[in-house]
């Protein structure tokens, strides 16, 4: 791993944390590590290599960045990325990255999960980890399958899916990782397709960026067991039909030709023929991810075909206090307020007694 700054070059890697002001020279090659061992064709070849350019465009220093993840194929994945790194155990990589940025705050921690390792043995710590606002950015690897245990339905696997351990199809409706993440009052949500690099790239820097819990949910395949779960936004041509990627500021327009739009209908959300009884963009509906109210941010997150077209990019970006911000400033408070500030100290403070 290469240091913080070098001679040759002392301003590598240098952040301004306050103002957020980026300025990396940093290169892919500076964050790549190690022969990825996956099947050809998975999703977390796509994934790895939008995540190596996302982080030299972030500028974080690889020995103040770290990579903590679960159980699972996606897992793998400390082991490509030239930073700290821990493989911990099945469910357990939110409650490890906890600790970690507790522990070092100025060190950048990505959480990688799957749909398995993170919703259903890791599930509560999720949302645990989301609730606290703690600054993670937590990327969840969706195939909606077991892969690394070769084929079992996952919490995210649809109703019907037939699988090894559901040979006649689930009986049950699976979770929606947007739903968990806003029911545990969650202030930042992106959603990104795997196979597109440069829009997954662009997700990973705005969490990157976030001052909380990130969570950016990526749609991919596995080529093995679940090779068409996402055939509707997987290729470019019927992301156009099928997606509608979120901009800030900019109207809420999708279609193969940008021919339809998103329109307020009451309470909900309906699509609109642009053109059509006079509809134009200026009727459209105009996306903010930095709006409080989280009623809007969760329709567009769940919006669905074939009636819908699926969300993509930041749908929601909301500032809040962190858990790990907070844990530090309590410790300094109550520390400028005693007259102590270690064991010994302590135990000299006090009354003491002499036994013989």
């Amino acid at each position: 791993m290469k240091n913080c700054s070098t001679p040759e070059n002392p301003q590598r890697g240098n952040i301004n944390q306050k103002k957020k002001t980026i300025m990396s020279e940093y290169t892919v090659n500076d964050f790549k590590k190690g022969r990825p061992r996956w099947c050809p064709g998975c999703g977390d070849h796509f994934f790895l290599a939008s995540l190596h350019k996302a982080m030299a465009k972030l500028g974080v220093p690889p020995c103040k960045t770290a990579v903590i993840s679960g159980i699972g194929c996606s897992s793998r994945l400390p082991y490509y990325v030239n930073t700290y790194g821990m493989h911990t155990i099945h469910g357990r990589a939110a409650a490890v990255a906890t600790g970690l940025k507790i522990a070092s705050p100025d060190t950048t921690v990505w959480q990688i999960s799957g749909d398995g390792d993170g919703l259903a043995i890791g599930g509560n710590h999720f949302i645990h980890a989301v609730r606290r606002n703690i600054d993670l950015n937590m990327v969840l690897l969706n195939n909606r399958i077991y892969g690394l245990t070769k084929g079992q339905y996952s919490p995210t696997s649809l109703r019907g899916f037939v699988s090894k351990s559901s040979p006649y199809g689930t009986v049950e409706d699976p979770f929606r990782p947007a739903e968990l993440c806003f029911g545990a009052r969650g202030r930042f949500f992106a959603r990104t397709v795997a196979s597109d690099t440069e829009e997954t790239v662009g997700v990973l820097l705005a969490a990157a960026r976030h001052k909380g819990a990130s969570v950016v949910e990526v749609l991919q395949h596995c080529v093995i067991f679940n090779p068409q779960s996402y055939d509707d936004v997987y290729s470019k041509e019927t992301r156009k039909a099928n997606a509608i990627y979120l901009r800030e500021g900019q109207p809420m327009v999708f279609g193969a030709n940008n021919e339809f739009g998103l329109m307020q209908d009451g309470f909900g959300i309906k699509v609109a023929r642009l053109g059509e009884n006079g509809i134009t963009e200026k009727d459209l509906l105009v996306h903010d991810p930095h709006t409080a109210d989280p009623t809007l941010h969760l329709k567009l997150a769940l919006m669905e075909g074939p009636d819908f077209p699926v969300a993509l990019g930041v749908i929601r970006d909301v500032e809040a206090p962190t858990y790990n911000e907070e844990v530090h400033r309590q410790i300094e408070e109550i520390k400028a307020k005693k007259p102590y500030h270690n064991f010994a100290e302590l135990v000299d403070t006090n009354n003491t007694w002499t036994v013989e």
